[in-house]
């Protein structure tokens, strides 16, 4: 398996949690092509989110090795956009403040800075609200703020864990919508981790199933790679699809496996 092509590999990933010992996943390997659309599926506290850190330098794998762009991870020079399912933003910044951040930290803060904290506030739908504060704003209003935070300094690579998790039914949907619109309109290599089947398979171009049990001393790995190949734009309506109910099926029955 060569991986000259791949935007992002990771080779034969192991991790342990040192304080239990606790092994929580065995030899991952997994590729994901520059531009593609990846999720990841999986029952809760399998290590979804531990990979999802291991993939944004957060965590060190105890063996194995992730490559960004054939750089190792850890030397990558290009940045990472990430969107936890709290939104994490600083509630004494207004949402200009908040998206401006990541420049901020880069030493950036010039008029083309300000013209781009601008255009990914109108991008991610919240022109009219940029010196509102967090707790002015809805759950789905705040994480388009994250989104817009995460997307601003123009990464490479998005990594969004439960991104829409803590959000109601309806405001899930229609963020799940939105984030395939922005993902067009701003090519970027996504890696998301969902406990949503039907999100999964709107969203993606391939969703991974994680299986194992931690708990009982079964480390996880990666069970399936299920490519979707329904066309885009997507719309919500293809939901009612028998298409789109066979991809949701074949993944529940995989993680069910």
């Amino acid at each position: 398996m060569t991986h000259n092509n791949s935007f992002l590999t990771a080779v034969h990933l192991n991790y342990t949690f040192e304080d239990g010992p606790l092994h929580v996943l065995a030899d991952i390997s997994l590729r994901i092509e520059r531009g593609a659309f990846v999720v990841i599926v999986g029952p809760s506290g399998v290590g979804k989110s531990t990979l999802l850190r291991l993939l944004a330098g957060l965590l060190r794998p105890s063996t194995g090795q992730i490559t960004l762009d054939n750089q190792p991870a850890s030397a990558a020079r290009d940045p990472i956009g990430l969107v936890f399912q709290r939104d994490n933003l600083m509630p004494w910044r207004t949402v200009t403040e908040n998206v401006r951040l990541p420049l901020e930290l880069q030493g950036k803060n010039g008029r083309t800075t300000q013209q781009r904290v601008q255009e990914m506030i109108e991008l991610v739908g919240l022109a009219g609200f940029e010196g509102s504060y967090p707790a002015q704003l809805s759950g789905g209003m705040a994480q388009r703020v994250a989104l817009a935070r995460a997307l601003v300094h123009e990464p490479e690579l998005l990594l969004l864990d439960e991104p829409f998790g803590a959000l109601d039914a309806l405001t899930r949907e229609r963020m799940g919508q939105e984030l395939l619109r922005i993902w067009q309109a701003m090519p970027v290599t996504v890696f998301m981790v969902t406990h949503s089947i039907a999100e999964a398979v709107l969203l993606a171009d391939e969703v991974l199933v994680m299986g194992g049990d931690p708990g009982n001393g079964r480390p996880a790995t990666i069970t399936h790679h299920i490519p979707i190949h329904l066309s885009r734009p997507r719309q919500f309506a293809m939901q009612s699809t028998a298409e789109f109910q066979e991809y949701a099926a074949q993944i529940r029955a995989a993680i069910q496996q």
